[in-house]
């Protein structure tokens, strides 16, 4: 195996985080391939320059989100896809950039339309008195943002990941809320963003807070669902 990998100076903290980065992004750009074999340990450690200590917490923080595994006598190799853990926030965030992850924001997107909508149902129903006035706090400022001259790209990319967030957070369901914890992630690695007012959909997004507020569900399930049609089609380059 011929491919480069990045010396690490000993003087940096968290050298398992950063070996655990550089082998996963390899890994999700098709570099390292389902079924290849790393490199021994001692060849790694070499690469890196890392002790076997780091090198074997970076291996096993690897594992633990599904890019590896380990055999007696057959070594570390890349795991199956179907394995992955690609809802893990570390992950996702070491997807960014990776011009190979299109297909893999496709499969995120359906994934999204599915449950966003089914989410935005559940917040209609059991929106706390507190997460309803939170709600209408970040609507009106999303609606400045949207008025506001010059448009402010990153006002609005923090008001409405923390509107969509909240809608997860609103709906009772722990099984939901870690999705809402995962948005602001996923919107950085593979959303192609707005350049202007014109292109973020206000008035979709009014719709679902004034049905969340009214608690109409069939109306707020109606809304996301329209809002998720307009969701960008392909991945940042």
């Amino acid at each position: 195996m011929t491919m480069q990998f990045a010396a690490i100076t000993s003087g940096q903290r968290g050298l398992d985080i950063h070996i655990a980065s550089d082998l996963a992004r390899k890994i999700l750009s098709g570099t390292l391939k389902v079924g290849d074999v790393l490199p021994s340990e001692v060849e790694l450690c070499g690469r890196f320059g890392v002790s076997r200590t780091a090198l074997r917490e970076a291996l096993k923080l690897l594992s633990s989100k599904g890019l590896l595994e380990s055999r007696p006598k057959l070594g570390t190799r890349v795991r199956e896809r179907a394995h992955w853990n690609l809802l893990d926030v570390q992950l996702l965030e070491w997807m960014e950039g990776i011009e190979s992850t299109e297909e893999m924001y496709q499969q995120f997107l359906a994934f999204r339309q599915v449950i966003e909508p089914q989410a935005t149902r559940l917040a209609a129903l059991h929106a706390t008195h507190d997460q309803r006035v939170e709600l209408s706090h970040l609507f009106r400022e999303m609606s400045a943002i949207c008025a506001a001259q010059p448009f402010d790209l990153v006002r609005w990319l923090e008001a409405d990941s923390a509107f969509h967030r909240l809608i997860f957070h609103a709906t009772d369901n722990c099984f939901f809320t870690p999705f809402g914890n995962l948005l602001a992630t996923t919107f950085k690695c593979f959303f192609t963003w707005p350049t202007s007012a014109q292109e973020i959909f206000l008035d979709e997004h009014r719709k679902i807070y004034e049905a969340i507020m009214m608690g109409d569900a069939d109306a707020a399930q109606q809304a996301s669902t329209v809002l998720m049609l307009h969701s960008p089609r392909t991945p940042t380059s």
